[in-house]
């Protein structure tokens, strides 16, 4: 460096190299460290752990990842790879072939993904911020009566060499509640919500074509991704039928499930038949719902589950509570819609339907095989009481009823209500009974007398209505055992704990210049969704 002196003579001033070259923020350079110590943890797992041809794909993969990153670890691709895995790839099926303890299924990897993505950055972007969950504290209460349980159980849960098996299941609980606290991360604001709720209305419109072509040719496509995805087929496709006619699974574990899962998004498509963004024409968009609601009806059917007909009548009669107008314009639309179905598949309609109309042959099928696989509901309920009754307050512990495989030391129930009276006992159905009924309330208060925007009171009431559905469902089914519905029910969750902590909320006026008439102006979103 050169500098002129009072005379003007040029003298030369030595500078360091440190001092010429600017120095990168204190913020990069941890990132730089970060990455680092990822990138050597992840090579040197997979040397000393793998086989040198899974350790091979491991490190593509890794430099893909790297390569890619740009695309890859971005919140919008986060939000539709998360809802794309658990729509489409289904759980307990497969696992991607790498020697571990356990199984690593796909919503596994791609959720530890996701979670490693939100705590780095939580922890090096100042601008990335936690966001308000609004339903902690249900999630909290049922947690804190899953452990009171295994606590009090913990000595005969050791007795009976069934500990491991109940940790199982609380870390299993543990990361299905993650997927709700990592989308509501993922959500930085109402695009992000509406692309995650119209991405899955699609896909279910999507599963909902392929369970109507597995109903009728027996062949699901999606116990096929193993001939073009790098995963391992963990067991075949089941085999169930009702009234002579073939029940599809599509990318669900059980028929049930599918018509569950399918039945939970048809509010959505309703609700996006007037607020989505695409077509932007109104009569355009409302056509292409309407195809789309048509098409997860079909899914329905394809599924042949009368507890998807109880789902239904229990969301259609909240909104004909809480939204009567909005009632019987679905009616007038369904009915014709159910006279086809009728017409066009009588056996599924009399066997879904018509079923409920003989009560005496209803109540019988449901007293068949107690105690065994497959058996009614009603047969259930008697020898589960029995059990019920020797640990009524904390049950036997949580995880410590396995029903499946060489280990199973319990009958399966259908039922996630009396499943979980007997595993963690009345304490653990208060628990349960918060985490489903505060959302939906806390959505039905915001949809009333908080939301500022029409379209987010009629979204609050949208996701009380299927929230509904899915808390009458849990009489029916396994649910917590059925991963895909769990996982909509938290996407559901994610979208309403939004609404509630970040959606723009209506002003409060002061009282003494509220009139008359604005007090008498109604608040509710059979006004605002009209």
């Amino acid at each position: 460096m050169t500098a002129t002196d009072a005379a003007g003579d040029v003298r030369t001033t030595p500078v360091s190299a440190d001092s010429d070259a600017p120095r990168p923020p204190a913020s990069q350079r941890r990132r730089v460290i970060v990455a680092s110590a990822v990138l050597a943890a992840v090579s040197l797992a997979a040397v000393v752990l793998l086989p040198p041809l899974a350790a091979s794909g491991a490190m593509l993969l890794l430099a893909l990842l790297v390569i890619l990153r740009r695309f890859v670890f971005t919140w919008t691709a986060m939000i539709i790879g998360l809802a794309a895995v658990i729509m489409f790839v289904p759980a307990r099926r497969y696992a991607i072939p790498i020697p571990l303890p356990f199984q690593l299924e796909p919503y596994r990897l791609v959720l530890a993904i996701v979670i490693v993505a939100l705590v780095v950055a939580l922890i090096l972007k100042p601008d990335v911020r936690w966001r308000p969950v609004a339903f902690g504290w249900p999630i909290g209460i049922l947690l804190v009566t899953v452990l009171v349980s295994f606590v009090v159980n913990g000595m005969e849960l050791a007795n009976r060499g069934l500990t491991g098996t109940a940790l199982g299941g609380i870390a299993q609980l543990l990361l299905m509640l993650s997927v709700f606290f990592c989308f509501r991360q993922l959500m930085r604001g109402e695009r992000d919500v509406m692309l995650l709720l119209t991405f899955i209305t699609w896909a279910g419109v999507v599963v909902s074509f392929f369970a109507v072509i597995e109903r009728l040719s027996r062949v699901n496509v999606f116990l096929m991704l193993g001939d073009v995805l790098p995963l391992t087929l963990l067991r075949e496709g089941g085999d169930v039928s009702r009234a002579g006619v073939a029940r599809a699974f599509g990318s669900a574990q059980h028929p049930i499930a599918l018509a569950v899962a399918l039945c939970l998004l048809i509010p959505l498509a309703i609700h996006l038949a007037r607020y989505a963004t695409w077509p932007s024409n109104p009569i355009n968009r409302r056509l292409v719902y309407a195809g789309a609601t048509v098409m997860l009806f079909g899914g329905v059917l394809s599924a042949i589950s009368r507890t998807a007909v109880v789902v239904l009548g229990v969301m259609f009669l909240v909104t004909l509570i809480f939204h009567p107008r909005v009632a019987g314009v679905l009616f007038a639309l369904a009915f014709p819609v159910v006279l086809l179905a009728a017409v066009v598949l009588p056996n599924v309609f009399e066997s879904m339907v018509l079923s409920f109309l003989d009560i005496d042959s209803l109540v019988a099928s449901q007293y068949t095989s107690a105690g065994m696989g497959g058996a009614g509901r009603l047969a259930d309920l008697e020898p589960a009481f029995r059990e019920v009754a020797q640990q009524p307050f904390f049950g036997s512990g949580f995880g410590s009823r396995i029903v499946i495989g060489d280990e199973a030391n319990a009958f399966i129930l259908d039922n996630q209500f009396l499943g979980t009276l007997l595993e963690t006992g009345a304490l653990g159905v208060l628990g349960l009974a918060v985490f489903l009924l505060v959302p939906p309330i806390m959505l039905l208060r915001f949809a009333f007398a908080q939301a500022a925007e029409r379209r987010h009171a009629a979204l609050a009431l949208t996701l009380a209505v299927a929230i509904s559905g899915y808390i009458a469902a849990i009489f029916f089914y396994d649910a917590f055992g059925f991963f895909q519905t769990f996982f909509i029910l938290c996407m559901m969750l994610a979208a309403g704990a939004w609404l509630i902590t970040e959606a723009p909320r209506r002003p409060a006026a002061p009282a003494a210049s509220v009139t008359p008439a604005a007090r008498a102006a109604p608040e509710s979103p059979a006004e605002v969704a009209s």
